[in-house]
């Protein structure tokens, strides 16, 4: 097996039921949307000690709760309970994070540089308007 193949079948199976439990997988669907612990207790019209308690797997929701836990996060039961099926992305590596950084402080900089270019056109053109407006006056 090689490296490349490796690493994407360790992406594919980042939720897999050999690598994450059904608190990961339920705190990760939670977080990529956007939820807090308190916002997801309150839409459940259940306790916070209770979605930290099935977020840490110390307890389970029972089947009702289970399917509205799958809607309102927008993944399947399937994929809650095992990792299969319809879930979220899996995280971002460090090697993909860097690059997503590194593209953004180009962005950054272009932006300074276009900002600074502006900034000396505008003092251009507030001196041309001085004296044009001391002319007129």
């Amino acid at each position: 097996m090689t490296e490349t193949t490796e690493t994407t079948e360790t992406q594919q199976d980042w939720y897999s039921g050999d690598n994450a439990t059904f608190g990961d997988r339920l705190t990760a669907a939670r977080e990529a949307q956007g939820m807090t612990i308190n916002e997801l207790a309150r839409r459940l019209g259940v306790k916070m000690n209770t979605i930290e308690a099935w977020e840490n797997d110390t307890s389970e929701p029972r089947a009702n709760k289970l399917q509205m836990v799958a809607g309102l996060l927008n993944v399947s039961i399937r994929w809650l309970l095992t990792g299969e099926g319809e879930g979220v992305s899996e995280p971002v590596t460090p090697e993909e994070m860097a690059q997503d950084a590194i593209a953004v402080l180009r962005e950054v900089q272009q932006m300074r540089q276009q900002m600074t270019h502006l900034a000396t056109r505008m003092g251009k053109a507030e001196k041309r308007l001085r004296v044009l407006l001391k002319e007129a006056f």
